[in-house]
């Protein structure tokens, strides 16, 4: 394992470390996560390169902080000019989730009642879909109401692009038989799974990170150019010879 690559106990341990011992909130990170996926996302697929319905997307959103991820990342691509809606099947109650559900909600977001049966559905109406259901916690067997939505997915031709974590991977061990989208936005620092990614965009968000704190972990991250939230991450990076 090389040491920018983290296990789930070591990435929850840096999360809390985050929340506690800095006094991030957690919605600081969501925002600065959301925010860092949408600038990847339209470094890679420029708003002046879509070619369907006016710039649509789709975001499908979990019911954890990868979902809030997601919300985030909706809203700043709205203010780049895609046109995103939103598949939120299972809304927390948590008034943080609320608060981002309402702000989509009033920059005029459409949000799918029931997820397309059709992968060509799909695939014909958006650009790319931002998949934003499971993140580091996940863990199998699927929930029954999600696993449709799995299956249609893997079968879609736009690109997909996961954040931190490919929907129904294991952080550490990956899935070979689950989603294998064309972008990844790993967040804080690469998870274990990473090295299994095999898509053409791969991308670190979230410049939030506390120096001492990646001195701590060994995250060996990569340095980011200028001002940028994001940096892409090759190959050699990957391996760990950052």
């Amino acid at each position: 394992m090389s040491s920018d690559q983290k296990t789930q106990t070591e990435a929850q341990s840096i999360d809390q470390q985050l929340f506690t011992e800095y006094a991030f909130s957690v919605d600081q990170l969501m925002e600065l996560a959301g925010y860092s996926c949408a600038v990847a996302i339209a470094k890679c697929y420029p708003v002046e390169e879509m070619t369907k319905d006016n710039h649509a997307v789709l975001v499908c959103c979990g019911p954890g902080n990868n979902g809030g991820d997601g919300l985030v990342c909706s809203r700043h691509l709205k203010m780049f000019g895609y046109k995103p809606t939103i598949f939120y099947p299972k809304r927390p109650s948590k008034p943080l989730f609320e608060a981002l559900y309402q702000q989509c909600e009033g920059m005029g977001m459409p949000v799918l009642s029931f997820f397309p049966s059709e992968a060509h559905l799909i695939t014909d109406s958006y650009n790319f879909v931002v998949d934003a259901l499971f993140g580091i916690n996940f863990k199998a067997p699927m929930r029954p109401e999600f696993e449709p939505v799995m299956e249609t997915l893997k079968k879609v031709e736009s690109p997909i692009c996961s954040i931190d974590v490919p929907s129904g991977w294991d952080i550490e061990k990956g899935n070979a038989n689950g989603l294998q989208p064309e972008m990844l936005i790993s967040l804080t620092a690469p998870k274990l799974c990473a090295h299994l990614f095999k898509g053409k965009h791969h991308y670190l968000g979230g410049r939030f990170v506390p120096r001492t704190l990646e001195q701590k972990y060994e995250l060996n991250l990569p340095p980011y150019p200028g001002t940028d939230c994001v940096v892409e991450l090759k190959d050699s990076q990957d391996d760990g010879n950052a």
